[in-house]
């Protein structure tokens, strides 16, 4: 995570990037599951919480950037201009917020398995109509096989998962956590195309600032300490939350998303409800379903599939490059 623009990655290490960040998301529900079974807290705090601490991480790590880089003599990359570092900060941060907190809600509304299926379900699509219009990328036939077999193995997953009751405005909260996901990729991909000087760290840092603060009010009114009997127990979890699905996760993925194209982002985040389901089967000891199985298979082909077509893509471009 060193490097100043996320820009400056290459394809396969963007890729790579992306696919921790989607495995680490996948250990957040985990964490809460657990959380929530050993105390009183309410998804809201929990969010407020998991912005602000990794807010306070992401702090630290670019104070000890700084410091290496003056003990080293390395040269700062240009300075981004302050109009396009504004849209990025705030669009970003927005984004954040609203994704978090409206997937939250829609939890609460409809359940996990129907505000999650929505959520995650609507945004490759989203993401897919948003990139068509605002940057003029085309999925292709594969990519248009691969998003459909991402949709049909979470919609598998949703249905393996037991019955499920849908409520309207559920669904709707769920929506609008799909538009702020989608904005974030849009917004990250967007701005990557053209360079800049943009620094994940930096973004990420910002946007859970953002985050914090939007989420503080609602997070006062649902409680901000929770009640336990272990308190040791529950402050680990903020801190692993904190740590490994938010500063590590987010930083990676907005390095990651400014390279690959947006639909293909969108599907490799997918990989969290799949790192879920493995984690809720192996650790929380809920059964192991056909289900749950072929659903896997599907996001995983899906993953691979883009992933491949991405590489292919990055290559030919640079074939084509070399000879001009």
């Amino acid at each position: 995570m060193s490097n100043s623009s996320g820009s400056a990655l290459s394809v396969g290490r963007s890729l790579f990037y992306l696919i921790v960040a989607g495995i680490a998301w996948g250990t957040a529900g985990a964490a809460a599951s657990l959380i929530f079974r050993v105390s009183d807290m309410g998804p809201l705090a929990l969010s407020f919480w998991r912005c602000a601490g990794g807010l306070v991480l992401l702090l630290g790590a670019l104070a000890l950037r700084r410091r290496r880089a003056a003990v080293r003599a390395v040269v700062p990359a240009p300075a981004e201009p302050r109009r396009r570092k504004a849209v990025r900060i705030l669009g970003t941060g927005v984004g954040l917020t609203v994704f978090q907190s409206a997937y939250f809600a829609a939890v609460e509304a409809t359940g996990l398995a129907v505000g999650t299926v929505v959520t995650l379900g609507a945004g490759p699509v989203l993401i897919a109509l948003g990139a068509r219009l605002t940057m003029g990328e085309r999925l292709g036939r594969g990519g248009a096989f691969a998003v459909v077999g991402a949709l049909a193995g979470l919609v598998v997953l949703v249905l393996g998962g037991g019955d499920a009751e849908v409520r309207p405005t559920g669904v709707a909260l769920a929506v609008v956590s799909a538009a702020g996901y989608a904005a974030i990729t849009l917004l990250t991909r967007g701005l990557g195309r053209d360079g800049g000087g943009a620094d994940a760290l930096t973004t990420t840092a910002w946007a859970f600032a953002i985050g914090t603060a939007g989420l503080l009010p609602a997070a006062l009114a649902e409680g901000l300490v929770p009640h336990t009997g272990t308190p040791a127990g529950v402050l680990l979890l903020l801190v692993y939350v904190a740590a490994v699905p938010t500063a590590l996760a987010y930083a990676l993925y907005f390095a990651g998303a400014a390279v690959v194209r947006a639909a293909t982002v969108s599907v490799i985040m997918l990989l969290e409800p799949v790192s879920a389901a493995l984690i809720a089967v192996s650790l929380l000891g809920e059964r192991l379903t056909a289900a749950i199985v072929l659903g896997t298979l599907l996001l995983l082909a899906a993953v691979t599939g883009l992933a491949l077509a991405e590489t292919r893509t990055a290559v030919e471009r640079r074939r084509e490059a070399v000879p001009a």
